[in-house]
């Protein structure tokens, strides 16, 4: 019975945070603060994971293809198919639980500690759109930091592949080209606009809603962390089940 009350807060912290606006002069200093915090503040995390798990993947999948029967250029199709439907929208956004979400819960949840929030609510200012709609609006950018490291995901694989002298360059240029489908491009970008909305709303809910001092903060993040990457998880496995099955 928990979870459904949980599961009920969290839809209800979510309508209210549309209620009773903060004049737009302070909204958009908030939403760019919360761009340069979330999204550049992430693009180098993003870029250097994306970069050389780019060039794992490549080298797995040559060493498990290295039969003379089997084309070469089949090692830049299945980086690109790996890079573009999987890791970049989905296992960079469990990694940005991590980062960006204990960020979310540890801030609002040392604002709720410290009586901040309640502070807001006297003065009149509606807490929850001031606090989580800003963080909200700055993730919509988030599919714009997964296109580079999509990008940078197959410019690892390709310098794997060239330097460990696992294919060629034409090769590998010529498996990024083959059977290209743009619909899966737009498919990882669905899934990465759907996991931005998580990514911003769970764990403010975590740390607007918690209780205790201090030490509960610290909690409230991993528990944040956790249900974030619970919930990325599934709804991976949904929208993949809509969208491509």
């Amino acid at each position: 019975m928990s979870y459904l009350n949980s599961i009920g807060t969290y839809f209800l912290m979510i309508a209210e945070m549309f209620r009773k606006p903060t004049k737009w002069g302070v909204m958009k200093q908030l939403i760019l603060k919360d761009i340069d915090d979330l999204i550049i503040g992430s693009l180098g995390i993003i870029a250097f994971i994306s970069f050389f798990v780019g060039g794992v993947i490549t080298i797995q999948t040559a060493l498990n293809i290295d039969s003379p029967l089997i084309p070469k250029y089949l090692v830049g199709f299945a980086t690109r198919q790996s890079v573009i439907l999987e890791f970049a929208p989905t296992f960079t956004s469990i990694i940005m639980a991590g980062k960006v979400g204990s960020f979310i819960t540890s801030s609002i949840g040392t604002m709720r500690v410290t009586e901040q929030i309640d502070a807001l609510e006297v003065m009149g200012i509606n807490s929850l759109n001031y606090l989580v709609f800003p963080k909200t609006i700055a993730l919509m950018l988030y599919p714009f930091a997964i296109a580079i490291g999509m990008f940078l995901g197959i410019l690892g694989g390709m310098a794997a592949c060239v330097f460990g002298g696992y294919s060629t360059l034409a090769d590998y240029v010529v498996g990024i080209q083959t059977d290209f489908e743009v619909f899966h491009v737009i498919y990882a970008f669905i899934k990465t606009f759907v996991f931005a909305i998580a990514l911003a709303t769970i764990p403010s809910f975590h740390g607007y809603y918690m209780k205790g001092g201090a030490l509960e903060v610290g909690k409230a993040s991993t528990t944040a962390f956790v249900w974030t990457s619970v919930v990325i998880i599934l709804l991976n496995y949904i929208l993949t089940d809509m969208m491509l099955g």
